[in-house]
């Protein structure tokens, strides 16, 4: 089961409320991890970068839901538009892809811990194996 403790969930959906308070964030994520590697930053070359960050407002919280135990319909779809066959998205990526969202909380959250960090972590991990493992 995917469900995880209130604690942890409970903690991440109200750092991500204080976080979506501006599109800085997002943007700032977005930052974050296309300087992990000039690879992942060429594939949104040509990318509509408020467009992205809409998205990535929504599946955040899918994620989120996910986690406090919600069908993971929405998340397998991610992994079906993102797997070899879509957007051919490297299943390696989605660990730099979490470790740029949590630095993006540390920025933006300034209720920020290491705890919350690591809240964020495990709230998080379960959706983004699935999407990851649609590949």
């Amino acid at each position: 089961m995917h469900t995880l403790p209130a604690a942890d969930t409970d903690a991440v959906f109200q750092s991500y409320g204080r976080c979506c308070r501006t599109d800085a964030f997002f943007a700032d994520f977005y930052d974050l991890f296309m300087g992990k590697s000039e690879t992942i930053s060429a594939v949104f070359q040509n990318t509509d970068m408020p467009e992205q960050r809409r998205l990535l407002r929504a599946g955040v919280m899918w994620l989120i839901m996910y986690a406090r135990g919600a069908s993971g319909g929405k998340l397998r779809d991610l992994g079906r538009t993102h797997n070899r066959d879509g957007y051919n998205i490297n299943p390696a990526w989605y660990g730099q892809w979490l470790d740029a969202l949590v630095e993006a909380v540390a920025r933006h959250d300034k209720q920020y811990s290491d705890e919350l960090g690591a809240q964020w972590r495990r709230v998080l991990t379960p959706g983004v194996d699935l999407i990851r493992d649609a590949y």
